[in-house]
């Protein structure tokens, strides 16, 4: 049977339908908004995993291309490995689900999304999660409290609920919230320098409609909902251990704890009095009990001490920072480096800098199609000094690295002013406590040691809570959490930002019952924290630097109409390639005629650009031009004036004499100064070598001198001795107004406007002689368009 659900969020409609496909599943429902469908199916063992001692769950998130109407890429034109989006996807479905089972179920359980529609208008992620909580909800696991979860946008100072892709390109922050019907437990945001307080009434609003959603899930749940499998209680072998344990171990764990020293010393006293306990209890109970229980009692212990005694492991308080330092420039030939050190957390960031054209490639279901800000992040094993897998990168890095790029991206200039694509690495050299924020202050050191124009410096700092489980008023926000804290704690709240307002925030919580007052205080203590990391980050390097490092690419960019852009690319691309290798730069052009340029060297790429001003400059009459001559005919030689655009200069505007032929006067790869006399209607440039001659012959009053619409009617009237080109000018399509006419007696050629001097006579020309040149060819076979090669035969009048 089938059945069918709506509810309407943010003026769409959320449908929800059961019954129709995927019934082998444990749990299965299809969810749509808009016309963004996906499918979730939850499905779980019958039985434990042997020897587990935590929650074995796996979320997938399968991005298909068929959703978006599109093929796989690659060879093999199929789906290979998750994208960073889906990866992100089911990171957010597992955070606020996971705290919600209970800690005795040891089954495997999966959770597999599929998007299978995209109208590219509403994102999945919020819709795949309210997708996980349903079809977890409706199925026969253990599992009794559903979540919601939505988008909460600000757009021009209001705040919207679900907004669409382009709404999010102008939104001032975007903000994932997914909770029960009473609490919040995960918050993943990204913004630009938003108030602490809008963040608190984008929460709380994010929270109503969440409330809303698990109403409607439980209604589905109430129709359709599968008889559950109790989780199993705690066994007496287990309750047992604990107390074997517990009396053993007494307070052995406080004194560690209150012992003075680093994390490893700390450590390794808890170790030795776990090895003891294990070896001696094991005996007479099971060692994965007695393992359990010890580390329950190491959190109880963490615990007690900070809300009982005020103190934590390191005897910090509680909105007490561990010492800071920031050093800047640690890495040769690099284009930038920074190190950033709290307490036992130490990050190095490293930058690289390089042209447009190595952008990032995106194929997503939302608009976004490329990235020009990269930032990627690595957990080693050595961090943590342990020996573990390596160059693989984990779900946990990409959501680290995606994070730390998030509060970030607000600070870098855009492409208009800063033409580079910019990749930054955090590498995590020592790891105790949130190296994702720490990322955030090494990253930001390292653009402005590279002399990236950020808008402003950015730091990050992990908030964490205790809260006593009889009492929700007796709690402990601490600042700058350690491992220890973050393990043992009821909350992982980070902040990013700058001293104007929070860029990024991720909040993970483990148990119900967070109010928003906490929240408050937690946001407030951040804010303070975050302004003394920023002072320390500003002691070290308080602007950007004045300029790039020495071995970073130079790029410049311009701005071209973009109908000149095929002007730049050339016939086959020959003009481009050219300018390459000429100047040894990198060129990027962009479909709005946007233009980068970029290469090592400075004043190569300011070579570049000016030839690419040039090229896409109008030639004007009376422009002058030192040009190469390209390539001779009986009638004239053509000169490249500019990359990839060629004028002619006829032969009789060689000289202020009379010339034999061309080669007389110039040969192929000859420089010849010249001057634009005409260029016609369809872009042919006529040039002038004579004009300029003229121009410089202090004594002469020739046509050099005479307005420019003189000198084009003294040139046209001069009929047949262009050489071929005809007193029409060869079929050029340019109509010059009336010929005048001539009579075989006419002794010398000249035009009505010219002043030829006595000392330079042109010699007569019979009538047959101008006819024959009348009818001659005006251009050679397959004409002349301005340097490009026109097939086809010559023009005719």
């Amino acid at each position: 049977m089938i059945n069918k659900f709506e509810m309407e969020i943010g003026g769409r409609m959320l449908a929800f339908e059961h019954g129709r496909v995927a019934a082998q599943a444990g749990g299965a429902i299809t969810v749509q908004y808009g016309d963004t469908m996906l499918l979730a199916t939850a499905t779980a063992s019958k039985k434990p995993r042997p020897g587990a001692d935590f929650l074995p769950m796996t979320v997938d998130v399968a991005e298909k291309a068929y959703a978006a109407g599109k093929l796989p890429g690659g060879f093999f034109k199929r789906e290979g490995r998750p994208a960073t989006d889906a990866i992100l996807a089911a990171r957010m479905i597992d955070r606020p689900i996971r705290p919600l089972f209970s800690k005795t179920i040891h089954n495997e359980i999966q959770i597999i999304v599929t998007i299978l529609a995209s109208d590219r208008i509403n994102p999945y992620p919020a819709i795949g999660i309210i997708g996980a909580s349903t079809a977890l909800a409706i199925s026969d696991i253990a599992f009794n409290d559903p979540i919601g979860a939505c988008v909460v946008g600000l757009i021009e100072g209001e705040l919207v609920v679900n907004p669409t892709y382009e709404e999010l390109q102008t939104s001032d922050l975007e903000l994932l919230v997914a909770g029960t019907g009473e609490a919040t437990m995960m918050v993943e945001s990204g913004g630009n320098f938003v108030s602490e307080a809008i963040l608190l009434d984008a929460l709380e609003l994010a929270q109503e409609v969440n409330g809303a959603i698990v109403e409607q899930i439980e209604e589905i749940v109430a129709k359709v909902g599968k008889k559950k499998w109790e989780a199993p209680p705690v066994s007496d072998e287990e309750k047992a251990a604990e107390k074997a344990t517990r009396d053993l171990v007494g307070e052995d764990f406080l004194k560690v704890l209150k012992s003075p020293g680093d994390k490893a010393t700390r450590q390794g006293r808890m170790d030795d009095v776990m090895d003891g306990t294990i070896e001696k209890l094991s005996v007479d109970h099971d060692a994965g009990h007695v393992k359990s229980a010890l580390y329950a009692l190491e959190t109880e212990a963490v615990r007690s001490t900070i809300l009982e005694d005020g103190s934590r492991p390191d005897g910090r308080k509680l909105d007490e920072l561990r010492p800071l330092n920031s050093e800047v420039g640690y890495l040769p030939r690099v284009h930038g480096s920074g190190i950033f050190t709290r307490g036992e957390t130490q990050i190095m960031g490293v930058l690289t800098l390089a042209s447009a054209g190595e952008r990032q490639r995106m194929d997503t279901y939302g608009p976004e199609t490329e990235k020009h800000f990269i930032h990627h992040y690595n957990f080693p094993p050595y961090s943590v000094g342990e020996a573990g897998r390596f160059g693989f990168t984990g779900r946990r890095e990409i959501g680290h690295g995606a994070l730390a790029e998030r509060a970030l991206k607000p600070v870098v200039p855009s492409q208009a002013d800063f033409p580079y694509t910019i990749r930054l690495v955090s590498e995590a050299l020592a790891s105790n406590g949130s190296t994702s924020m720490a990322s955030v202050c090494a990253s930001s050191l390292a653009m402005m040691d590279g002399g990236v124009p950020i808008s402003a410096s950015v730091a990050g700092i992990a908030m964490g809570l205790i809260t006593d489980e009889k009492d929700i008023n007796n709690y402990a926000v601490l600042t700058d959490i350690q491992g220890a804290e973050d393990h043992s704690g009821d909350m992982d709240f980070k902040v990013a930002g700058t001293r104007e307002g929070v860029t990024a925030l991720q909040m993970d919580i483990k148990v119900k019952g967070i109010t928003f007052e906490i929240m408050k205080q937690a946001l407030e203590q951040a804010r303070i924290a975050r302004l003394q990391i920023l002072d320390n980050m500003d002691a070290t390097i308080s602007a950007t630097r004045d300029d790039l490092s020495e071995y970073a690419p130079r790029m410049l960019s311009l701005k071209i109409p973009t109908d000149k852009i095929g002007a730049i690319i050339g016939p086959g691309g020959s003009v481009i390639r050219g300018m390459i290798d000429e100047f040894g730069v990198t060129i990027d052009v962009q479909d709005d005629g946007t233009v980068v340029v970029g290469s090592p060297d400075r004043e190569n790429a300011e070579k570049a650009e000016a030839a690419i001003t040039a090229l896409t400059k109008d030639v004007e009459v009376g422009d002058k031009f030192t040009g190469r001559v390209v390539r001779i005919m009986p009638f004239g030689a053509f000169v490249q004036i500019l990359p990839g655009k060629d004028g002619m200069v006829h032969i009789s505007e060689l000289a202020q004499q009379r010339v034999p032929d061309v080669e007389s006067v110039v040969s192929i790869g000859d420089e010849l100064e010249v001057m634009v006399i005409n260029v016609d209607g369809m872009g042919r440039i006529d040039l002038s070598h004579r004009a300029l001659l003229e121009e410089s012959n202090d004594g002469g009053s020739g046509s050099g001198n005479a307005p420019r619409e003189e000198q084009r009617e003294s040139r046209d009237d001069r009929g047949g001795d262009r050489g071929g080109r005809g007193g029409d000018r060869g079929g050029r399509g340019g109509d010059r107004g009336p010929r005048r006419e001539r009579s075989d007696s006419e002794g010398e050629r000249r035009g009505p406007s010219s002043d030829r001097s006595e000392s330079s006579p042109r010699p007569e020309r019979s009538g047959d002689d101008e006819g024959s040149r009348d009818r001659g060819p005006r251009r050679p076979a397959g004409g002349y368009d301005g340097g490009n090669r026109r097939s086809g035969p010559p023009r005719r009048r």
